[in-house]
């Protein structure tokens, strides 16, 4: 069933052309991720099919008698209001009875009232409606219901739009970065949710673990074309890839033909056929298709890091309280070359706190802080760039110099170094307040960067920015030899880049888990449910009683072996799956058997040594 026909719509700036001759269209129980490029168009299209832009040509067509809801990157309010009153102001039906029932039990004496808001609760079944819809407000932590709109951070004001949309369960759901502003814990509820219930969803999402997991479908806008692959993230991946190849090879085939039919075209035939000038016009299109170019050009980063002392920075004791919540107690660790920590925890357990007692901004209440001589830190803040009236994109480069020095001596010109962070030279003296979101968040990466900082701190940097600039991200932060702190809810980027863990619990614990995230997750959803916090203690997350028993690196490896362990059952599993396949050959089957005998082997030499440990323990 078609939900909504989008046709040939197109869309400018003055000069600047976003897209043209756009179309596709959105089916009942499709899941579409929608992916390009920062600043070619993504928002725009959004706004275009939500109506809260137009098009400069084209249409969009919907079913008559489809609910719709879109959730924007910035949603507005009636900022007088309180969650509750706005929840309850949309126009859903069952939302009113409900609203009614709740107001009726306030007036116990009035039993007229509430028999009939009590009947028209049994006549809709919106028992199992109001149970929805309070547990959607309670995994998006918005259940203090008396809170005034104007009162919520814009993370908060997200989530209530967020809220609205899924208690309405509309037909068709329309998400612009829906992870954006979710904590970790959020964005898994969220998944298992999209995944079981029957919406249509049309998504612009960075979030690849999502993509992998929500969408079957996903459309590709790119180099103004559009592209639609039949699957997942992993599917998307493979066929782009197979598609970019066979651009390759038909530009080459025509590069070869447009060469001999070049030599034709300039022995001028003087015989007019019909044949011979149909000839022609075929050597135009073929001298077109020639000419074809990807612009797969990628951003550039390079650093001219500052020398690393042996000193890093040293925490001593440090505690913090904000208000009536304690959010380090008595925090001890001592950073070393070339960590790569990320930080996990619902909001409001102290992540933020962390990295301002780090950066100086705030003081602790007691303990010190020791930042060695040669630290310098980069930090790229949940704000971005701070916007200036009347400020062009080289402007804001230029207040480093007019030149930037990179590795081995060299330098490069401001103009230079925003080419490699794909702003053009056109592009480089546009307003900052134009840019896309994405773009902006390119740009203050870029001036981070450029400070050549030793020490990075990213909080959320991988918000708004695309696909393509974050895997560069990732592949530079790899190589980066410095330390790396990352405040992130993106699984795929966390997984990727980080060795271990901090994990804020709340209350002032804090845990060390050596793994990445995914590690962490298997880690949780294996532990029994009487497993008790623990609080880490020089740099090591450990009951007292594992602290006496195992050495720092033992308890290390006693957590990492845990996950370990279920992850090679996984892979025992897929590779018996595959004798499964009838039309294996002795081969295939060999080669088969003797990986299964590895494992195995592998399997049983942990939990020997699992189990050594944990006597250990019990010991």
């Amino acid at each position: 069933m078609n939900y909504l026909t989008v046709e040939n719509i197109s869309k400018s700036y003055g000069e600047l052309v976003l897209f043209e001759n756009l179309s596709f269209s959105i089916h009942k129980d499709q899941k579409i991720a929608f992916v390009a490029k920062n600043g070619s168009g993504k928002t725009s299209i959004l706004n275009i099919i939500s109506g809260l832009e137009s098009q400069d040509s084209g249409s969009v067509i919907y079913r008559k008698d489809i609910t719709t809801a879109f959730l924007a990157q910035e949603p507005k309010f009636n900022e007088e209001l309180s969650i509750e009153e706005t929840i309850f102001s949309s126009d859903n039906t069952i939302l009113q009875i409900i609203s009614a029932y709740e107001k009726a039990l306030l007036n116990p004496n009035d039993s007229e009232t509430y028999q009939a808001a009590f009947e028209q609760m049994e006549q809709h079944n919106a028992w199992d409606f109001e149970t929805l819809y309070k547990q959607i407000l309670f995994k998006l932590k918005l259940e203090n219901l008396n809170q005034k709109v104007k009162v919520l951070s814009g993370g908060q004001k997200k989530r209530l739009a967020l809220a609205i949309a899924l208690i309405n369960k509309p037909d068709l759901l329309i998400l612009d970065e829906p992870t954006n502003h979710l904590d970790l814990e959020m964005i898994e509820w969220l998944e298992s949710f999209f995944i079981k219930e029957n919406l249509t969803l049309f998504m612009v999402t960075h979030d690849r673990y999502f993509l992998e997991r929500v969408c079957n479908e996903i459309i590709e806008l790119d180099e103004g074309e559009l592209f639609t692959y039949k699957g997942n993230y992993s599917y998307y991946l493979e066929k782009k890839e197979e598609r970019i190849e066979r651009f390759k090879v038909e530009t080459g085939k025509a590069k070869q033909l447009y060469k001999k039919e070049l030599d034709w075209m300039r022995r001028q035939p003087k015989a007019r056929t019909t044949k011979s000038k149909s000839r022609i016009d075929d050597f135009h299109d073929i001298k077109q298709r020639a000419h074809q170019r990807r612009k797969d050009h990628v951003v550039q980063l390079e650093l001219n890091m500052e020398r690393l002392g042996s000193k890093i920075i040293e925490l001593h004791k440090v505690s913090k309280t904000l208000g009536n919540k304690l959010l380090l107690d008595a925090f001890d660790y001592v950073f070393k070359k070339g960590e790569r920590i990320g930080i996990v925890g619902k909001n409001g357990t102290g992540k933020s706190t962390f990295l301002n007692l780090l950066t100086n901004s705030i003081q602790p209440d007691s303990g010190k802080i020791v930042i060695g001589e040669t630290v310098k830190i980069g930090y790229y803040t949940q704000k971005g760039i701070t916007l200036k009236d009347g400020q062009k994109v080289i402007d804001v480069i230029r207040e480093f110099g007019d030149y930037i020095p990179l590795k081995k001596g060299r330098q490069i010109s401001a103009q230079q170094l925003l080419e490699r962070f794909l702003f053009s030279r056109k592009k480089q003296y546009d307003f900052v307040e134009k840019l896309s979101g994405g773009e902006r968040k390119r740009l203050y990466l870029c001036t981070v960067l450029i400070q050549n900082p030793n020490f990075l701190i990213l909080d959320e940097p991988t918000n708004d920015l695309d696909v393509v600039t974050l895997n560069v991200l990732e592949n530079f932060l790899l190589d980066f030899p410095g330390c790396l702190l990352v405040v992130s809810h993106d699984r795929y980027f966390m997984d990727k880049i980080i060795d271990h863990l901090f994990v804020f619990r709340g209350e002032g614990v804090i845990e060390d888990f050596p793994g990445n995230y995914s590690d962490f997750r298997t880690y949780e959803d294996s532990k029994p449910p009487e497993v008790t916090k623990k609080k880490i203690t020089n740099s090591v997350s450990n009951t007292k009683n594992e602290a006496s028993k195992l050495s720092y690196n033992e308890q290390k490896e006693y957590k990492n072996l845990e996950s370990k362990i279920k992850s090679l059952e996984y892979d025992k599993k897929q590779l018996e799956a595959k004798f499964n396949n009838p039309e294996l050959t002795q081969e295939q089957i060999t080669k088969f058997s003797n990986e299964l005998e590895a494992l195995i082997e592998t399997i049983e030499e942990k939990e020997l040594r699992w189990l050594e440990l944990a006597e250990k323990i019990d010991g």
